[in-house]
């Protein structure tokens, strides 16, 4: 009897050098993968628009056309596949700028046999969360209006799957997002909005996270003091999330995860929207997304008492924090408990 086996996943190494794409080649082959090799940007598409593949790694500096020019052809001429940059030397600007167009992660040179392969699987599942995603769209668009509650319950199956893969990756985020959707519609009430907004603001603060799924853990759970580089990596959360939830949920939503570690003062790293020029939903989030993080247990400290991390919102409101939801977040349950 002949047992089928499942089609291993395709990977392009694109780098101009040899003895790089043959040791890659080499390491992905012993783990499973499939592997084509590419020295240059016109090899690459060439090969892409003759058989697509998965997982793109793509080498950062490439005589030519440079990896970071050929990433927007390649998320553009091929949207579904995955790409993973690579470097030797780490530049937070240009890998910042990678993920911001579209790459999925990156590696450093010389590479950790075991960081590698840990980073392509992760990648590669978050791809396909990202593809099932989109033929789940695909049947939203064609449903028809008296299936709305069919459509509802695909909307609410698919958040969930994405919240449950984000707290499946550790401890510390296990109950973070549903903790922060609590207190971000106490502070909503408090300051009025409708229920409409208190929706909207409801699914933001469920979602606000969700792109850590394409961030490293060894990084995001590192013990102690982050690098200014891994910092900037982790951040890059917020753009990524917006790119995962797209087919399930409208702009408003979009643009509170987007903005959401945003800064009332403006200082946040590569910010650009300040003040009331920050969504509203956004500023109400890094209120409750902050308190949540203070009061509970991180892998480089204890957990603050709640009336600790209280404290240090008030005193960062006006720089951190919007003055006006703080002063909302004051008089939610949460808060009132403590004075009881």
């Amino acid at each position: 009897m002949v047992t089928a086996t499942a089609p291993r996943e395709k990977i392009l190494i694109v780098d101009d050098e040899k003895t790089v794409r043959r040791s890659l080649n080499k390491c992905l082959s012993m783990n499973g993968f499939s592997c084509e090799e590419a020295s240059n940007a016109d090899e690459a598409l060439a090969y892409l628009h003759h058989q697509p593949a998965d997982l793109v790694i793509l080498d950062i500096m490439m005589p030519g056309t440079s990896g970071t020019e050929l990433l927007p052809q390649l998320k553009e001429s091929f949207p579904d596949t995955a790409v993973i940059m690579a470097t030797a030397v780490v530049e937070p600007d240009t890998i910042v700028k990678c993920m911001r167009n579209g790459a999925y992660d990156y590696i450093t040179k010389p590479f950790d046999v075991n960081h590698l392969i840990n980073n392509v699987q992760m990648v590669l599942e978050k791809r396909k969360l990202e593809l099932n995603l989109k033929v789940k769209r695909q049947v939203l668009e064609g449903k028809v209006e008296e299936q709305s509650k069919e459509l509802q319950k695909v909307f609410i199956d698919a958040v969930e799957s994405l919240v449950g893969a984000l707290e499946a990756k550790d401890k510390y985020t296990a109950g973070h997002s549903r903790r922060v959707t609590k207190i971000s519609t106490d502070i909503g009430k408090a300051l009025g909005l409708t229920n409409g907004e208190l929706e909207n603001l409801r699914w933001a603060a469920l979602l606000h996270d969700i792109g850590k799924i394409g961030i490293d853990s060894s990084i995001q759970n590192k013990p102690g003091t982050l690098t200014p580089t891994e910092y900037n990596y982790i951040l890059t959360h917020c753009s990524i999330g917006p790119g995962i939830v797209q087919p399930l949920v409208n702009d408003t939503i979009i643009e509170a995860i987007k903005h959401h570690h945003d800064s009332y003062d403006g200082t946040g790293l590569n910010q650009k929207a300040t003040g009331e020029g920050i969504p509203l939903d956004s500023r109400i989030l890094a209120v409750a997304d902050s308190f949540d993080a203070m009061t509970s247990d991180r892998p480089y400290r204890a957990a603050l008492s709640s009336s600790k991390a209280i404290e240090e919102i008030e005193r960062c409101a006006g720089t951190q924090f919007d003055p006006v939801v703080v002063q909302a977040f004051l008089k939610t349950p949460i808060v009132d408990s403590l004075k009881a």
